[in-house]
């Protein structure tokens, strides 16, 4: 298998498991030194720079097609955890009522979530794609910071916005989550930078990069 292909299996791989991990953790509202902030936001920043990589190496069409992935993916789980709640438990067994306490979707944050990722994302890869029109493969640590800061704001906003509009975050915390959410997402962005060139984009792609 080409090398590039298999780059783009791994990190394709490690962005749906980040988005399948983060959703899930978005259930949970956990406190970080006093401020309010869902546990998704633990691990969902990964997903940016994941992103980034999977767009130097696969290009935008690549890209956009795993955003899309992701968020089918996602809502096919909450589906799957929530017809599994709700079917029979077997009697010997037991009830089981901590399966459907726990992963039961809130669907007010899966919906809020999947709308968020997708339109941060698409975000994301447009401006990518200006930053490498602009400088091409030089500076790829500017790239990664000028799409990442124009997405994480606008999927924090998306995300808190929705969920405290259907009901799911309460107003009093709603921008205590947002601001954690943006400081998180923005530190994971630094510490992940010296990923982008740990990568190589594949030549066939080369000419849209």
């Amino acid at each position: 298998m080409d090398r590039a292909v298999r780059v783009l299996v791994v990190v394709s791989g490690a962005y749906i498991a980040a988005q399948i991990l983060s959703d899930i953790g978005s259930l949970r509202i956990i406190t970080l030194g006093g401020y309010a902030v869902d546990a998704g936001t633990l691990i969902y920043p990964f997903t940016f720079t994941l992103r980034d990589l999977v767009h130097k190496v696969g290009g935008k069409g690549t890209a956009r097609t795993l955003i899309v992935l992701a968020a089918v993916i996602n809502l096919l789980m909450a589906g799957y955890f929530a017809l599994v709640s709700v079917l029979p438990a077997d009697q010997v067994t037991g009830p089981q009522l901590e399966f459907g306490s726990v992963l039961s979707p809130v669907w007010g944050i899966v919906i809020a979530s999947i709308i968020a990722e997708v339109a941060s994302e698409m975000i994301d890869t447009e401006a990518y794609s200006r930053w490498v029109a602009w400088f091409g493969e030089r500076t790829q640590w500017g790239r990664v910071l000028f799409s990442n800061s124009i997405a994480i704001p606008v999927d924090s906003a998306v995300f808190v916005g929705l969920a405290t509009l259907f009901g799911v975050f309460d107003p009093a915390v709603a921008w205590s989550i947002f601001w954690v959410n943006v400081v998180l997402k923005g530190l994971v962005t630094v510490i992940s930078i010296p990923w982008i060139y740990l990568v190589r984009p594949a030549p066939v792609h080369s000419s849209s990069h």
